[in-house]
Parts: structure tokens; C-alpha cells; sequence
């Protein structure tokens, strides 16, 4: 399937079916991605991919932690509040989401619950956490959105559906102790994924792109 063909059929899933990816396509899939570009070829990705028991663990960890009222922790710095047009955006988005599944903007009860469900993996069988050495900062976080969005669309061509969470990088510590990974890396954010619930209204969900009018300036 052409690149833009992917684009173009690719969405962010936030409901799956209970069906794992046969370990050989996870293979595949993930030694393809090891083709994404990166800068000065230093490949900062280190991948974890969770399926079944471990994935289950981090859920369950994860639900203990937020409900205890535990404030977001990660190890990169998610404090940059939109403004203007970003901010417009981002509300769209929201409302976008949100209508598709009839929760009202003053409902935060029912908003709340829905945000939750990313720490639940909307249900998916396997879920990814892209991390890398801290000391990478931007660059390594560049580096990682490339990488993201070449996994997303290989996923896309082997008929399967994912969502990115920045969310899954707010509280790392679980990760982290689930995972043993050491203190010097660094769970910059995720990416839930399998077959997508065809019959769930959440993934209906449809948002519009910017005209290149305003996005895209040329200079000859």
C-alpha cells in the first residue's frame, strides 16, 4: 500500500478487540521499523513492547497509582501549555472525541473516566513505550516521534489500529519498576495497539487538518 494511501486510512483507535498479534508479525513488524531515520543514524530507541501478564501488571499498577491521587511524574518535560490556534486545536480534538460517545463538555466525571481508559490501554492486547537515555532530550525526542509514526503506519499496513499516548509517559515509575529498566532511561510516551472494536463509537471519532494555506509556506 502507497504512504499516502496509509495516511489517509490511518486514526487514532480507542477501542480494541480481544485478539493478540501472532508473535511473527510482531517480528516483522518491529524489525521494519529498525529502518527509521534518525539522526546521525544514533537510533536512541529502546523499545518495550507488552502483551498479556506484564501488560495486565502495568494496567493494574497503573489504575493503583492514579487513584490514589498521585500526581504526573515524567521524565521529559510535558508542562508546555497551548496557546491561540494550538489550544483551539486541542479543544477540537476533545469535543471531536467526546461527542462521538455523547459525554457533554460539563460532564467532567464522565471525561475523567474516558482519560482514565488510557492507562488501561483501551483494551488493546499490546501496548509499546518508546524510551531512551534522558540525556538525549530533544533530539532523542525527535528522533522517537520518527519512529513512532513509521511504527503507526507499518501497523496500518498489516491491517492493524493504534493510538499515541503522551499520557502513558506521565507516570514512568511503574513502567519502570515492571520493566526493570534502569534510572538513566527514560518512558517518553506510548502507543496502544491491535485490531480495532469496528462496532465501537469512540472510533468514530473524526478530526479535521489544518488547509496548507496555513500550514505549509514555499520559498523559491
Amino acid at each position: 500500500m502507497f504512504i499516502e494511501s496509509l495516511l489517509k486510512k490511518r486514526t487514532s483507535v480507542r477501542a480494541f478487540i480481544d485478539k493478540p498479534v501472532s508473535k511473527d508479525i510482531l517480528i516483522r513488524i518491529f524489525e521494519n521499523v529498525q529502518l527509521a531515520p534518525s539522526n546521525c543514524n544514533v537510533q536512541p530507541w529502546q523499545t518495550c513492547v507488552v502483551s498479556g501478564e506484564t501488560k495486565d501488571k502495568l494496567k493494574e499498577k497503573f489504575m493503583t497509582t492514579i487513584m490514589s491521587g498521585a500526581a504526573p511524574n515524567p521524565d521529559f518535560n510535558w508542562l508546555a501549555q497551548y496557546k491561540g490556534i494550538h489550544r483551539e486545536r486541542q479543544f477540537g480534538s476533545a469535543n471531536a472525541l467526546y461527542s462521538s460517545v455523547g459525554i457533554a463538555r460539563e460532564d467532567k466525571k464522565a471525561r475523567q473516566m474516558a482519560m482514565i481508559r488510557n492507562w488501561q490501554f483501551f483494551g488493546a492486547p499490546h501496548a509499546v513505550f518508546f524510551t531512551m537515555d534522558k540525556y538525549l532530550d530533544i533530539m532523542g525526542a525527535v528522533d522517537l516521534g520518527i519512529y513512532a509514526q513509521t511504527l503507526s503506519l507499518i501497523l496500518t499496513e498489516h491491517g492493524l489500529s493504534s493510538c499515541m499516548q503522551g499520557a502513558l509517559g506521565q507516570f514512568p515509575d511503574p513502567v519502570r519498576k515492571i520493566l526493570k529498566l534502569p534510572d538513566e532511561r527514560g518512558i517518553l510516551f506510548g502507543m496502544s495497539f491491535g485490531y480495532a472494536d469496528k462496532n465501537a463509537a469512540i472510533n468514530n471519532t473524526k478530526t479535521d487538518r489544518e488547509s496548507i494555506d496555513n500550514a505549509v509556506a514555499f520559498f523559491n
